[in-house]
């Protein structure tokens, strides 16, 4: 049973201007085990993934019905692609399959993610 869906956009250039602003977001935002793969990429790649991640976390903060807070945080949601480049959440608050989907143009990326028990 679905239990939860929430759906986020983020506009590059917005997300360029805050990177510009506040140069250590990605340490805000990004769990270790995504910074390991933020830090394998040139710029472009970095900022995408950065826009990436922040939009799959507040997507999954939205489907739990929570926004960012203490029990759903950038921290505790850590999100990672398997071998043929799936997004997965592999830690999150969630006890339930959960389901990431994320798409890029060249201003934006959205990300949705499904909760199901």
């Amino acid at each position: 049973m679905i239990v939860g869906i929430g759906v986020d956009l983020v506009e590059l250039d917005h997300m360029e201007l805050t990177f510009k602003r506040q140069a250590s977001i990605h340490e805000y935002i990004l769990t270790e085990r995504e910074l390991d793969i933020y830090h394998q990429r040139g710029p472009k790649g970095k900022l995408e993934f950065l826009a990436g991640r922040f939009a799959v976390k507040e997507a999954f903060s939205k489907a739990m019905g929570t926004g960012i807070c203490r029990e759903v945080n950038f921290q505790n949601i850590s999100v990672i692609n398997n071998e043929k480049g799936q997004p997965l959440v592999v830690d999150s608050p969630f006890d339930g399959n959960i389901f990431v989907s994320i798409s890029h143009s060249k201003q934006s990326v959205v990300a949705q993610v499904v909760l199901e028990k």
